[in-house]
């Protein structure tokens, strides 16, 4: 037997684009995308997809060019999870919630070629590409029309500056070849997609993952959360997160129907669940708080399955959202996994705990899922597993087939993270006597505010560019509704003690350098801050004092 080679018929590369013409051969005639009166079908999707892949060819894009979107969840962020990856080019996901400086310091790091612009994202563009430096490669432009009486009303549309596009979205579908033949990876190691880790340092960070890690995480988290074919999915996580969490691939798997949406809030979930008898959606938990403290939050009418990851759901919250009639399935997953690679398996008898025992299990990010290799939590100094005792911390550290290839530009940080043949998260956990593994902090200062990742590096390098700040240090403070906020602890320079800056006047100088998730919703002015004997701050104290602070109460809005 050991004289059996692979053959080419057997080693056919693994892509997740194969999920996309099964779908049009199985449920040709059923809805693919539901988006406020349009609707297509399998058929359209596959069609729609070949013909912007041709196009985006046409265009001059050739094998391996990085082609970014800049879009929320409507149908051509969805496509084109598709039809960029046929095309040959790889596809990045851009955040839309980040500033221009950073959208800028992305499009050059990638060295992105063709960028499809939302048609209210014109001006974040727009002031992106004149940060680029002089003589510097400016990519080419695509915009995507919204003819949604959302989208057409919204007073950024009016405020847009003039943008150069090469042409829209739908010209490029209605110019393209419908029998394109789209370009199968060579191998399956061959990179697909480029997503950025959301700020959590002050370099960018790209990860990059291939057609087959993207294949078996797709299929992976199809198992895990037992989807059964033709679904009815919500797309309340945004695709910009990790290509949200695989599902724009997963769905065409199983047929599912996506309801794409522009921008969401309690009401408006409850109302498309409702219209389009919704079976699953994805969120942070800061979606399950918003559902569950809406004034619309009548019990469902079928139940809703829900998948969380990002922070540990608070137990009173993943109470009040599965009394609703919401089944809440945790996990936990990183940008360079692609996906959540271990969740909180649900052991029946458990069922017959009391709602807070429950909660308090569901609240853990638990064991791998079937798809990952291997899982540990090790001992930082030996290197060795902790004790399966709910208190000893380790490293959270991953092998498997989803793992990324590794940071664009980045063999260092590359190196430094995929090393003893492990993936090492910088998440700091413990594991349970049950084998359930359990997040307790965060090794990298990592402040998780409405799921999204935000570094205190990052916001401390701009408060200390204000002129009266001499020290400052970010850590996160507790929130009922985002989970955590940024709580900056400042001391100011001796010459402007007597006159010293407001909180307020703090707060609009960040808001003025960076997005608006990442500006400290708290700031405190300390005479100085807590240092050890070596001169490092020593932000242990700090987050006792902003968890003693409370809650930050913020008023619940749309995402």
């Amino acid at each position: 037997m050991q004289a059996l080679k692979p053959t080419a018929p057997s080693s056919s590369p693994l892509t997740p684009l194969g999920f996309l013409e099964r779908a049009a051969t199985v449920h040709g005639d059923c809805p693919s995308i539901v988006y406020d009166t349009t609707t297509y079908t399998w058929s359209q999707t596959h069609l729609r997809c070949l013909r912007v892949a041709s196009s985006i060819q046409s265009l001059g894009i050739k094998k391996d060019h990085v082609v970014s979107v800049l879009a929320p969840n409507i149908p051509a962020m969805y496509e084109l999870h598709f039809a960029a990856l046929m095309s040959g080019a790889i596809l990045n996901n851009i955040n839309l919630r980040l500033d221009p400086r950073t959208v800028s310091i992305l499009l050059r790091h990638s060295e992105s070629k063709l960028v499809f612009v939302d048609q209210l994202s014109q001006s974040l563009i727009h002031e992106a590409l004149s940060l680029f430096p002089p003589g510097s490669p400016i990519p080419r432009l695509v915009l995507i029309d919204d003819d949604t009486d959302e989208a057409s009303s919204s007073s950024s549309l009016s405020e847009s500056p003039a943008v150069d596009f090469v042409c829209s979205y739908e010209e490029l579908v209605e110019s393209g070849v419908p029998g394109f033949e789209w370009v199968r990876p060579t191998s399956e190691w061959d990179p697909a997609v480029l997503n950025y880790t959301s700020g959590t340092t002050s370099s960018p960070k790209g990860v990059v993952h291939c057609h087959r890690g993207l294949f078996l995480i797709t299929a992976d988290s199809l198992i895990d959360w037992a989807v059964p074919k033709q679904p009815v999915y919500l797309w309340t996580l945004p695709m910009f997160h990790a290509n949200g969490w695989s599902f724009p691939w997963g769905m065409a798997a199983v047929g599912g129907t996506n309801i794409c949406l522009r921008k969401f809030d309690a009401a408006i979930i409850h109302r498309l669940i409702r219209a389009h008898n919704v079976t699953h959606m994805c969120g942070a938990p800061v979606v399950l708080n918003m559902l569950s403290n809406s004034p619309d939050n009548e019990p469902l009418r079928n139940p809703v399955n829900i998948r969380t990851a990002g922070a540990p759901p608070p137990a009173a919250v993943l109470h009040r959202t599965e009394s609703l009639g919401f089944v809440v399935s945790h996990g936990y997953g990183l940008t360079e996994t692609a996906g959540l690679v271990v969740s909180c398996a649900w052991k029946r008898e458990w069922n017959r705990l009391p709602a807070s025992e429950r909660a308090r299990l569901k609240a853990r990010q638990g064991v791998r899922v079937a798809g990952t290799t291997q899982i540990d939590v090790l001992d930082p100094n030996t290197g060795k597993s902790v004790k399966r005792d709910g208190s000893t911390l380790g490293e959270i550290v991953l092998r498997g087939g989803c793992m990324m290839l590794g940071y664009l530009k980045d063999p260092v940080g590359t190196a430094k993270c995929m090393k003893d043949g492990w993936f090492f998260t910088g998440d700091m956990a413990v594991m349970h006597p049950d084998g359930y593994l359990e997040i307790k902090d965060r090794s990298k200062d990592v402040i998780i505010s409405g799921g999204e990742n935000l570094s205190s590096v990052e916001v401390e390098s701009v408060l200390y560019m204000h002129p009266a700040i001499k020290e400052a240090a970010v850590v996160a403070r507790p929130d009922d509704f985002w989970g955590e906020t940024p709580c900056a602890f400042v001391s100011l320079k001796e010459r402007i003690r007597e006159n010293k800056p407001s909180e307020k006047e703090i707060t609009e100088f960040c808001r003025e350098k960076l997005p608006h998730y990442m500006v400290p919703k708290t700031v405190v002015f300390k005479e100085d801050l807590p240092k050890t004997s070596t001169g490092k701050i020593q932000k242990f104290i700090l987050r006792e004092t902003a968890k003693s602070l409370g809650s930050t109460g913020t008023r619940r809005g749309r995402i």
